[in-house]
């Protein structure tokens, strides 16, 4: 009841710092074709009225609007590309300028604040990390190329023996398990095939990331109320799911500084 009151009385102030950003934000811009928007939400409340999947709702809005159709999502402004051309432009010919992904909490709590190569913005700092990952890491992936052969077989041989048992298999969680071995394998050193406990572990960290990478949160489409994100539970799971990684990658790091020890 405390939280409903304050919400009440606090909507009126959140409405009128919203339409400020939203005023500066577009002042003077020229945008593409948009469809009608909320106030506040914008364009977010638009596939709730649609059951097709994100790709096929955007592909919709492209037949109606064109190849170039602007949503604003919460206050965070979006340009949807949908054509081939287009698409050139964006990803090669301004690259530079579109290259960085989108700054959110979920990415930049489990990639310590963006320290990675794939979620840190375009500046030195990512060069230099690319330039090491090419060097240590990309350099080798043909070395792994027996480890990732014989992966591969092992999938094709348990599919035929499921076919031969006249069983059903999940082929999306056989993919997730092929995965999770070759990562093992190439970035571990070792192999948890015979270890339930650890590969299940494994799997409940990678299924728990990218449930946080993927859900919504508060912080990335309206700032000023990232604390909805206590109450909703959101930050809780996050920070947890950022402690048992740490976890897992420190007993890793102590796994091989032991090895190298000896």
């Amino acid at each position: 009841m405390e939280i409903l009151i304050i919400l009440i009385f606090l909507l009126p102030l959140l409405l009128f710092f919203f339409f400020l950003l939203l005023k500066h934000g577009n002042h003077g811009a020229k945008l593409p074709p948009s469809p009608p928007a909320l106030p506040l939400i914008g364009h977010l409340h638009m596939q709730l009225f649609d059951n097709s999947p994100p790709h096929v709702f955007l592909w919709k809005l492209s037949k109606k609007y064109g190849p170039l159709v602007y949503l604003r999502l919460g206050c965070k402004p979006t340009i949807v590309v949908s054509s081939a051309k287009l698409a050139k432009e964006v990803m090669k010919t301004h690259d530079l300028d579109f290259c960085s992904r989108p700054d959110q909490r979920g990415t930049r709590r489990l990639s310590y604040n963006a320290l990675d190569v794939g979620f840190t913005p375009y500046d030195a700092y990512w060069r230099a990390v690319r330039k090491l990952s090419v060097v240590h890491l990309f350099s080798r992936v043909q070395q792994y190329r027996p480890i990732r052969e014989d992966e591969v077989a092992r999938l094709i041989e348990k599919i035929c023996q499921f076919s031969l048992d006249s069983k059903s298999i999940n082929l999306s969680e056989a993919m997730v398990s092929l995965t999770s071995s070759i990562i093992c394998r190439v970035g571990f050193g070792k192999s948890y095939a015979e270890e339930g406990a650890e590969i299940r572990r494994f799997h409940g960290l990678l299924n728990e990331s990218e449930a946080m990478l993927t859900s919504f949160s508060f912080s990335d489409y309206f700032p000023f109320m990232g604390w909805v994100d206590r109450l909703t539970g959101f930050y809780n799971r996050l920070e947890k799911t950022f402690k048992e990684l740490d976890m897992f990658y420190q007993e890793l790091i102590d796994e091989h500084q032991l090895i190298q020890t000896d």
